[in-house]
């Protein structure tokens, strides 16, 4: 049976949409929302029928019919912390997001534009795969020093997990079957330990643990971290953003672009360079740390996420982890084609879809 599906990926500025034929892309869009569209509304979930109108004005720009779509697939976003796999959207997961129950971000439109354009399809399938909270975690990996202030799992869920399929299948295995530490290097760094298709660990790369990266500070001196907090000299919401958005290469070096690192690094620039070789130091050591968490068994590490197509770092990288285990280096990150691989792998009835309501991390 032929399967055509409609991708929905709402970020904070614009709407990426694309339709594939099985694994092949038909058309990818960009619909892009300045700062005075956006500014009519005062939460994310009431953008929902501005976004709904440019997504089927779009379809019927590039001739898409939706009668012609088999199911429609949506980023998925702030919801309690599940399992990792396809979820049918549901009626809870709706009234969740609506309300940004769990956090308000432009993700949490994914689902309620999936589900909308579903039903005018004609009632087909709408889907999420791998949110942002997907939440595996082994239960001693979830203990901190403080009961009243548990680890959380939050990382790049929805490509660490296809390119860890994209591994297993240029090995000729399955995810399930392999021990993975895998590597995403963009505006944040996350590094996830997957064992046998489960992450059992993983660094909270947007609270504030494990590696520095272009515009995060990563985990830093505890009480330090406090000293500056009580210094009254920074509010919170600078002190926010000196942690995200302007941490990293920004408090360092001035920019969030590691192509004009490598620029000054060429030019002889050794504060550069020192940051640069920081970054893949502490990389380094989370994989030392994610290692762990596999006993040590770990058929690949693989390095993926925006920063991988920089062979400077990536390399490094490999120099100072290949002790543990081979590296792959898998650069970028398709969104867009992870979506819609979930979404087949249940439509083909290579696993079953999962419902949000049943589902416990």
């Amino acid at each position: 049976m032929h399967h055509r599906l409609l991708i929905i990926n709402p970020g904070s500025t614009s709407t990426k949409i694309a339709v594939y034929d099985e694994e092949e892309p038909l058309f990818t869009d960009t619909l892009r929302h300045s700062a005075a569209d956006l500014a009519r509304y005062r939460q994310v979930a009431d953008q929902f029928a501005f976004r709904r109108d440019l997504i089927l004005a779009a379809l019927e720009a590039h001739q898409v019919g939706l009668s012609s779509l088999s199911a429609v697939v949506g980023r998925g976003g702030l919801l309690r912390p599940i399992p990792g796999g396809t979820y049918r959207v549901s009626a809870a997961m709706l009234d969740e997001l609506a309300r940004a129950e769990h956090g308000e971000h432009a993700s949490n439109l994914g689902a309620l534009l999936a589900h909308d354009i579903a039903e005018a399809a004609g009632g087909v399938p709408a889907f999420i795969v791998d949110p942002v909270v997907v939440d595996e975690l082994a239960p001693e990996a979830r203990l901190s020093g403080l009961p009243e202030m548990p680890r959380r799992s939050v990382f790049h869920a929805l490509n660490q997990k296809a390119v860890a399929r994209r591994v297993a299948a240029d090995l000729g295995r399955r995810y399930e079957e392999l021990n993975l530490v895998v590597v995403h290097l963009g505006g944040g760094v996350t590094v996830g330990s997957h064992r046998r298709g489960r992450v059992v660990d993983v660094n909270n790369g947007l609270d504030g643990d494990g590696p520095m990266s272009p515009e995060r500070a990563g985990g830093l001196p505890t009480l330090g971290l406090i000293h500056l907090a009580f210094s009254w000299r920074h509010t919170l919401r600078e002190i926010g953003r000196m942690l995200v958005g302007e941490g990293g290469f920004v408090a360092h070096l001035g920019t969030n672009d590691a192509r004009q690192v490598e620029a000054r690094i060429a030019e002889g620039d050794e504060s550069a360079r020192l940051v640069y070789e920081a970054l893949a130091y502490q990389v380094a050591k989370e994989v030392g740390r994610a290692a762990v968490a596999l006993d040590g068994h770990v058929d690949r590490i693989v390095i993926t996420g925006g920063l991988a197509h920089s062979e400077l770092l990536t390399g490094w990288i490999a120099d100072q982890v290949g002790w543990i285990a081979p590296v792959a280096v898998y650069p970028g990150e398709d969104e867009m084609g992870a979506l819609a691989a979930g979404a087949l792998r249940v439509l083909r009835g290579e696993e079953p879809a999962l419902e949000y309501e049943e589902a416990r991390a």
